[in-house]
């Protein structure tokens, strides 16, 4: 009975501390932590069907992909990008944007960026 005990409470000792290291590597996390900063940083999925984020001086923005067909093969070909909280804006300048740009083209370079409002109308001035 003794060994039973042992080994349910070395299970449970191995379990926590499993999901402490799940928690400190979490991606939500890492992300909250680049926007504290004011770090860039892009955490994307392989999948495409995926959305993924992004946060650079403070701002948190969300991108949706599509995919489609360039130079004969499926990649994707169109990327929409929204400001989650559009408060946070404030401060940012042109170069801003085409320094995410840029950032975004390295991981799909056949892709088409689309900014939404209000982002969309700042870079047309």
């Amino acid at each position: 009975m003794i060994w039973l005990l042992r080994f349910v409470l070395l299970f449970i000792i191995i379990f926590l501390f499993y999901m402490g290291v799940k928690l400190l590597f979490q991606s939500s996390r890492k992300l909250e932590s680049a926007r504290k900063h004011k770090r860039f940083l892009l955490i994307d999925h392989e999948d495409v069907r995926k959305n993924f984020l992004l946060t650079y001086k403070g701002a948190v923005f969300a991108g949706e992909k599509y995919m489609g067909t360039a130079n004969n093969t499926f990649d994707v070909v169109s990327i929409s990008i929204w400001p989650e909280n559009t408060a946070t804006l404030k401060g940012m300048v042109k170069e801003d944007f085409f320094y995410m740009d840029k950032k975004i083209l390295e991981h799909y370079p056949n892709a088409d960026i689309n900014w939404k409002s209000p982002v969309k109308e700042f870079l047309q001035q």
